[in-house]
This record gives C-alpha cells, structure tokens and sequence, in this order.
C-alpha cells in the first residue's frame, strides 16, 4: 500500500470501506469491525500522517498521547483518513483559535477523558444487547451490531452535544449580563458547589454481587440526573459513589441537596446520603470546577451526618431570608485543610 502523495493527496489506491450490506457476517474478520468502527481502513504510518498534514512532528506524538493512546511504532500502519483530516483540522485550528500549544493539549485530554469514558460504556452496552439477542457475542454479531447501530448512535450524540452547548452558552451570556466584569474572568463564576456521597457505600459492596452493585450504580445515576436537572443545576462528574454538580444560584443547590436526599430516602436500593454545598468564585475548565468553594463542599459532605446536609458560611448569607428553607448553626468543624471551619445544616421550611 502506498502512503500519502507528495502534494498530500489522498493515495488513489485507497482500498474502499465494506459494504455493510455485502458483508458475509458469518465468516468475518476482526478487522472489519475495526474499519467499520473507524469509518476507514487505517493506511498511515505516523510520518506519513505529519507530513500530509502539516503538523509539527513532536506535537503531533503530544497530542496523540494526549488522547489517551500510545506511540506507535514509525512503520506501523495506525491511522486512517479520518485521522488525517482530524490532524489537517488541529493544524488549521492552531493558526486561527488556538495558538498556544499548551491549550491545545489540554483540550486533547479534556475531551477524551470523557469520550473515553462513553465508549467504554457504550462498549458494554452493545456487547450485552448483542449477546442479549444472540445468546453469545461472536466476531460477527459484534460487527453486524456495531454496523446497524454506531451511525445512529453518532447522530444522537451529535444532536446531544448541541443541545448542551445551547444550554452552556445561554448560561453563559446570563452570568456575563449579570455579573461584575471586574471579578470574572472568561471561566472564573460565581457558583454553587455541591458533592453528594453514598454512605457506606464500600460496606455496601461487600455485600452485593456484581449484578447487584450494577444495579445500585445505575439507580444512583438516574436518580441524581433527574433531580439535578430538574433542579437547574448540572452534573460536573460522578466518581463511584459521589456526584459533584454546580448551580448558578445557591437556593436552587439547596432545593437539589434536599431532593436528593428525600428521593434516596425512598430508594430500598440505595444507601442514605451526605451532602455539602458551598459558593463563591469557581475556576471552570476542561468540563471539571477547581478552587477553594470546590474544597469546602468536599469538606461539608465528609463532615455531614448521613442523611444531611452541611453548607457554608455564603450559601448559609443567601438562603438566610429564603422561607423555603431552615438553616442551623453547627459546631465548627476541624477538618483537613479547614482548622475552623463554620458550618450549618439546612433543612427544609416544614422540618423545623
């Protein structure tokens, strides 16, 4: 096979991709399912990919590190078209919207992390479907499945994406309108933090089987997800048996923690919670918040009771007035990093 041209055209000798149609998915190779999959055949060898696409050679090896994939070696053939016009894109984005390289990286190894975390779920979820109708998942099941389904699957992720960029950039003309330009920063607001964690929750899975503890996860995440959205507030990551969400107004935090804690209550399959809330300036990059207002609702939340709430000094200014909500003092917790740290454990109007 030929690499690339001279002039960084496509190499005429292509080999075409698999008709899913045409396939005979009773005597298929893995390797089908892996084009199938890429969209492509994988035809380029690292240097040839730099070359066709104008590249850097040292930030092209960052860069695919970044994702979250290893070198490869300088003859072997690893990537695809699709991978050539990805590079050629990075190249035009360097020069117009992201000269710095360092950012460059970083957006890398933001976005897969979290695709690298949906395709190890989808994965999951297809090989159970295809075992599910075929009793077994075999080369060819797989391929067939992965053919019917991943362009859907990509159309509905597409159209998701979208909707949250909506939604995230609305947000974010609101809170630019709204805020002092002199303490902002492009991702640097003002936002309340919540953790909510299931207690006890390595107990707990010593005594569930796997089935079980799949379960008990899946129904932590649907749970958390309706309320929070529900709530106005979004998700930021769930980490095994915790859920770390932000809202731009603290009552709407408070109205969250509280439903979280009253939908678990009702929840045979889940243990009780601890929550912790805090506000105030929050850096926000990459998907992720950092900052101190992220370390005080950590704090909160290991310092909670189980089945409570724990908030700081600024949620407790703003919700002082709220009549949907009771807040009372509690001794000053010494925790680490936080000597004196000033707390209050909020409840709802109708529990005083």
């Amino acid at each position: 096979m030929t690499g690339p041209s001279s002039d960084g055209d496509q190499p005429p000798d292509h080999p075409a991709l698999p008709d899913p149609a045409s396939i005979d998915w009773t005597d298929i190779e893995g390797g089908v399912l892996d084009e199938i999959i890429l969209g492509a055949p994988r035809e380029y060898t690292r240097d040839e990919l730099v070359a066709a696409s104008g590249l850097d050679a040292e930030e092209a090896n960052r860069l695919w590190r970044a994702l979250g994939f290893p070198d490869s070696a300088p003859d072997e053939r690893v990537f695809t078209r699709a991978d050539l016009d990805a590079a050629r894109t990075v190249a035009q984005l360097s020069d117009a919207w992201l000269p710095d390289a360092g950012v460059r990286e970083a957006v890398a190894r933001a976005v897969a992390q979290s695709l690298s975390r949906l395709a190890e779920w989808q994965v999951g979820m297809l090989a159970q479907l295809a075992a599910d109708h075929v009793e077994e998942l075999t080369p060819s099941a797989a391929a067939r499945l992965a053919a019917d389904v991943l362009p859907e699957l990509e159309q509905l992720q597409s159209y998701v994406w979208r909707r949250h960029m909506a939604a995230t950039a609305a947000r974010w003309t609101a809170g630019a309108q709204r805020s002092d330009p002199q303490r902002i920063a492009a991702d640097t607001w003002p936002l309340a933090v919540g953790f909510a964690d299931m207690v006890g929750f390595t107990r707990t899975t010593r005594r569930r089987s796997m089935d079980e503890l799949g379960q008990m996860i899946e129904r932590f995440g649907a749970v958390t997800n309706e309320v929070i959205a529900n709530g106005r507030g979004r998700i930021i990551k769930t980490v095994g048996d915790e859920v770390l969400f932000v809202t731009e107004h603290p009552a709407d935090a408070a109205a969250i923690a509280l439903g979280l804690r009253d939908r678990v209550r009702v929840e045979p399959a889940l243990p009780q919670l601890r929550i912790g809330l805090a506000q105030g300036m929050v850096l926000s990059r990459y998907g992720d918040v950092y900052g101190e207002v992220v370390n005080v609702a950590a704090r909160l939340t290991s310092a909670a009771r189980p089945d409570t709430v724990l908030v700081d000094r600024e949620v407790h200014e703003s919700l002082r007035d709220d009549p949907r909500f009771a807040l009372r003092r509690i001794a000053t917790l010494h925790t680490r990093g936080y000597a004196h740290l000033r707390a209050w454990a909020l409840r709802g109007a109708r529990e005083r």
